[in-house]
């Protein structure tokens, strides 16, 4: 938890929420021994989101964990703030077609967030689950993003990117940089094996009219059963698949968020 909230009580109150949601089920003692907050205002906040519903209280092994308005919320973000509802047709068909797992994410914060997702026919251990959040230098569909966001928007996102280095192959931000203008170039990236050993993924961003990125689809495998090359020869299905997902964003007005 962040001691220095920006935002006042609202600010701190988020944080908690982020905090449960993060280790839940956790005691008071286990968020108190994170150093956040006094003992006073951290109780304070969760009596308050715990009276709002926001949080769920049990008492019987004394833990917080999310409450239902949260997911009542949370349930209508979903349908409004994200592509999943509206990429499903196009996701099952590239799974469908492919054989291969398939992924949908978005940017948060600089971040990928994963939205939604297809195992493939042969399911594989990875990272990524829908909601989970990623890192976007090292991942295919985070690189994708990250190439076509505007100049203010790249600089931003950049800014919070730890380059920590997953594996041997993954960049630093000075080859970053050079791997963002030959995703341009080319209109879709790749996941050398950049996050995670033995995973590889070709992904495409889904752009609207205006060429504004509201996200990113991606074809994963792994190097056990091919190679990136091979990925490379479906580029024009995932990029076929961000154009359908963008033409569904366009006919239902997504919000075109930041």
């Amino acid at each position: 938890m962040q001691s220095n909230a920006p935002d006042g009580t609202v600010g701190k109150a988020l944080d908690v929420l982020e905090t449960v949601a993060a280790l839940a089920p956790v005691r008071f003692s286990d968020l108190l021994a994170r150093g956040g907050y006094p003992k006073a205002t951290l109780y304070r906040l969760l009596q308050t989101l715990t009276h709002q519903g926001m949080l769920a209280y049990d008492e019987a092994n004394g833990s917080y964990s999310l409450g239902l308005r949260l997911v009542r919320l949370a349930h209508g973000a979903w349908a409004q703030s994200s592509l999943a509802p509206l990429a499903r047709r196009a996701l099952d068909a590239l799974a469908a077609a492919t054989g291969e797992t398939v992924h949908l994410a978005q940017m948060d914060q600089g971040q990928v967030l994963y939205v939604d997702k297809r195992n493939a026919a042969r399911p594989l251990e990875m990272f990524s689950q829908a909601g989970k959040v990623g890192p976007a230098y090292c991942t295919g569909v985070g690189k994708a993003m990250l190439a076509f966001l505007p100049e203010a928007g790249l600089n931003d996102a950049l800014s919070r990117q730890s380059f920590h280095r997953f594996t041997a192959r993954t960049l630093d931000s000075a080859a970053l940089l050079q791997e963002l203008a030959a995703i341009r170039a080319r209109g879709y990236a790749f996941d050398n094996e950049e996050h995670e050993v033995g995973i590889i993924c070709v992904a495409a961003p889904i752009r609207v009219r205006s060429g504004r990125m509201i996200g990113a689809v991606s074809i994963t495998s792994s190097t056990a059963r091919g190679t990136l090359q091979g990925l490379e020869a479906r580029a024009a299905q995932v990029m076929q698949a961000a154009s359908e997902i963008a033409a569904e964003a366009e006919s239902w007005r997504f919000p075109e968020h930041g």
